[in-house]
């Protein structure tokens, strides 16, 4: 008697007082803070759709391009693989500024920089690459032989290895990334002066790089790659290794980003974008958690650059144009800010749209882009899925 009344008072005790279990505790714990419950990394229906599409990329794209003879119809064209890759890259550089946009309310306008930063890290590796295959056949890169440079500037000390190269299109724009943050989200600075901020970045990096004396090849840029890794850069082996590493890239992006988004960190940086002040008078400093979305954008940036440069055999400092950052902001609103999936989308169907008009109607792209980024913000607030969305509710009400 004695002992099942030991065993059962605790529990007494507790009610007594008002304090729940253990377990019910923890569940009216988070209903009294007024958390959602933590949602799947993705659905079982997305993970079989990830699984299905990984399956035909990785066996369909090698069979058509490498297998197929060209006289094919369903032969994959080095165009179209080229073409694919680059909108793939783009898609990569669409999610991370989703992240930080729309996510943690930070409109970046200077995105472009990271994404040049990273593509000329792998830019120096593959002009390295080319050797004595030059036209000047020197150690030094053909640009710097035509300008009379003696010897390669130290900054280029290294760069003939993959390995430091790779390393640079991680660290270079990671670094640049967090001290631009570390000072502007300390200083407070955020909406429309943070953007005007960031475009003045990239647009000024722009500048220096188009300088001859800055050593990156000036207007020219980088170009006329051979080989990367010791294989030939056209060879369709080699095409087509470079297209399945960047939808590897772009797969794991998404998983990562969703990831983060979809933890207690990623919480925290959504509160950040809703309610700066009010997450402060919390007890929370936003300054790490925006320094860490923003830092890892800005990483995802540089690779997506370093994927696009071999694929499309250039980079110069055109990349760096605030236009560019700003079509990247377009990618998202169309796609639809704050899903991830819906930059994918917008990226691919903008630069489908911009590949379409400037090949049959080039003099009327410029006002197309325009006619996007006024119409979308007025018709399609949330972009095509926020539109799949409300079609999706009202059949379901039917």
């Amino acid at each position: 008697m004695t002992s099942a009344t030991s065993h059962a008072s605790p529990s007494a005790a507790d009610n007594a007082r008002g304090i729940a279990p253990t377990g019910e505790r923890e569940r009216l714990e988070g209903f009294a803070l007024g958390l959602p419950p933590r949602p799947a990394l993705l659905s079982r229906r997305a993970w079989q759709f990830l699984i299905a599409l990984i399956i035909a990329v990785g066996l369909g794209v090698p069979f058509t391009a490498l297998v197929l003879p060209e006289t094919s119809a369903f032969h994959l064209s080095a165009y179209a693989m080229t073409l694919t890759g680059k909108l793939m890259c783009y898609a990569i550089a669409a999610l991370a500024l989703d992240l930080v946009w729309g996510y943690c309310g930070i409109l970046s306008l200077g995105h472009g920089l990271f994404f040049a930063l990273g593509g000329y890290a792998i830019g120096m590796y593959l002009m390295r690459a080319i050797g004595h295959d030059g036209k000047y056949g020197s150690d030094l890169p053909d640009f710097m032989v035509f300008l009379d440079w003696h010897q390669l500037p130290w900054y280029w000390e290294g760069t003939q290895h993959l390995a430091y190269a790779l390393l640079l299109v991680v660290l270079v724009p990671a670094v640049i990334a967090w001290v631009f943050g570390f000072f502007t989200f300390r200083s407070r600075v955020k909406g429309v002066y943070l953007s005007i901020i960031t475009q003045a970045m990239t647009f000024a990096a722009m500048l220096l790089f188009y300088r001859n004396e800055t050593g990156f090849g000036g207007n020219n840029g980088f170009t006329d790659f051979k080989r990367i890794a010791g294989f030939p850069i056209t060879h369709p082996g080699t095409r087509t290794t470079l297209f399945l590493m960047t939808f590897g890239v772009l797969v794991l992006a998404f998983i990562g980003a969703r990831a983060i988004v979809t933890s207690k960190l990623g919480r925290v940086v959504t509160a950040v974008r809703d309610g700066e002040t009010r997450l402060m008078f919390l007890g929370y400093n936003p300054l790490a958690y925006k320094l860490f979305v923003w830092t890892v954008s800005a990483v995802l940036c540089g690779i997506a650059g370093a994927l696009y440069v071999p694929q499309v055999g250039i980079i110069n400092p055109g990349e760096m144009s605030p236009g560019n950052s700003i079509e990247m902001a377009i990618w998202v609103a169309v796609g639809g800010r704050g899903t991830l999936i819906g930059p994918i989308i917008g990226a691919f169907a903008v630069n489908g749209a911009k590949s379409f008009f400037t090949a049959y109607f080039a003099e009327y792209w410029l006002f197309f882009l325009g006619l996007i980024f006024v119409l979308v913000p007025l018709l399609l607030p949330n972009g095509i899925m926020g539109l799949l969305e409300l079609v999706t509710r009202k059949r379901n009400r039917q």
